[in-house]
């Protein structure tokens, strides 16, 4: 689906290699896990250095509406836990860390919260997290749909207990349900049985913060993850920067044979977007981190990639902007679950770069990308974020691409088209 009256964004093309050093806001990943967290504490805590972009603040509304305190500070967000709050309506937007990780806590209130979101947002998959609910004890009215709307029906307290999902469309099932299953009366036992679950980092990052906080978690076995009833211990958290928007940045040094450097690139994370750094090496960009600044610089060729993206399907867009411009064939593989995302980015970006003049095809489980002369023409963006950096990517060295609703970047960038112009040394266009 896509919004026919937004406005175009004419892509700007880069007149020279660049030469810039670009400074992320925060993750977005990490934001969100730490705001719950936080709401769910057991006493007041900060979170310093938040991203500040539409998911985010629809994480923060929504945690305000179930009765957390919210207050914004210089660089930082403090919160304050309260009773979770029931009679209350939430707005998920097209946020999936909104839609799967805030009903899970909904579930605590004493009272009903409602959900719903934008319109492409009701096409994305829940029935996994409601159907986990239900089994450790909580009342959903979903119409049997699987989807948004629905209202949980809180009563105060979840039994909790032993749940088998399947998670093999998205990690944030897993993550939604153990972000607060601390505060489940029997804790919970998470069971995974299905294909391999995408993107296995952004759980990682959900065990890795709620054992910061003091939960026991027991994920020694495969597929199982334990989390012990419990309190939540507030911390004061540092969001690190968000390394996968910093994807189409990157790219530009090595599209353009110029050079991005990225500062506070963390020497360890359990952030996907880390491995753009091999990846990124791979398609032909030398890559170096000193004193904790990511430097990538642009060779002059773009080599293509053979690339299994199952845990990093969120850099998959601009992966595949660069492999339509590259110099030998790509084959990105592993993720058929993007399928399911804010659009289906595999169709999309099959259709988009084809639309160009490309040379893409679907496969079973990801693409099949060859070499070919682009043209001029429109990129439309289906109200996905990636898929409108994809074509700021590609309109680097193609002339004439014009962006659809390149405003849909703001779910996770504050002024997207601002830092890449910024990134261009040209003026910010509309």
């Amino acid at each position: 689906m896509t919004d026919t009256t937004a406005p175009l964004w004419p892509a700007p093309t880069a007149a020279a290699p660049v030469d810039a050093t670009v400074a992320l806001p925060g993750s977005k990943s990490i934001t969100n896990r730490a705001l719950v967290l936080a709401a769910l504490a057991d006493r007041p805590s900060l979170v310093r250095y938040p991203l500040l972009a539409r998911d985010t603040r629809l994480m923060l509304e929504a945690l305000r509406t179930l009765g957390a305190g919210i207050e914004t500070e210089a660089d930082a967000v403090r919160v304050t836990p309260g009773p979770v709050r029931g009679d209350a309506a939430v707005d998920t937007g097209l946020a999936g860390t909104v839609m799967r990780f805030v009903p899970p806590v909904a579930a605590l209130a004493s009272g009903d919260v409602r959900f719903d979101g934008d319109a492409q947002a009701r096409l994305r998959p829940m029935g996994t997290v409601l159907d986990a609910l239900r089994v450790l004890g909580v009342s959903i009215d979903d119409g049997g749909r699987g989807v948004l709307p629905f209202t949980v029906a809180g009563t105060g307290a979840v039994p909790g207990g032993d749940v088998t999902i399947d998670a093999s469309a998205s990690s944030q099932f897993v993550s939604g349900l153990l972000l607060s299953a601390p505060r489940y009366d029997k804790g919970v036992t998470i069971h995974h049985d299905g294909r391999p679950v995408p993107s296995q980092p952004h759980i990682d990052m959900t065990v890795a913060m709620l054992r910061e906080r003091g939960v026991e978690v027991d994920d020694a076995t495969a597929n199982t993850w334990r989390v012990e009833p419990g309190a939540v211990r507030a911390v004061d958290a540092v969001v690190e920067p968000d390394l996968s928007n910093a994807a189409p940045f990157l790219a530009a040094a090595l599209l353009t044979g110029g050079t991005v450097r990225v500062p506070r690139w963390p020497s360890a994370t359990t952030q996907p977007g880390a491995q753009l750094r091999d990846l990124l090496a791979r398609m032909g960009a030398g890559v170096s981190l000193d004193d904790g600044v990511l430097t990538v610089r642009g060779t002059g060729t773009v080599l293509g990639l053979d690339a299994d993206l199952h845990d990093v399907g969120e850099l998959t867009p601009v992966l595949a902007a660069l492999a339509a411009v590259a110099s030998t064939p790509s084959r990105l593989r592993g993720i058929a679950h993007l399928r399911g995302h804010e659009t289906d980015r595999l169709a999309a970006l099959a259709a988009e770069i084809n639309g160009l003049g490309g040379d893409v095809t679907e496969t079973e489980d990801g693409l099949a990308i060859r070499p070919a002369p682009l043209r001029a023409g429109v990129f439309r963006s289906y109200a996905d974020h990636r898929m409108a950096q994809a074509g700021a990517v590609l309109g680097l060295v193609v002339p004439g691409v014009e962006v659809e609703d390149i405003a849909t970047t703001s779910k996770t960038l504050a002024d997207f088209p601002g830092m890449w112009s910024a990134l261009l040394g040209a003026e910010p266009t509309a």
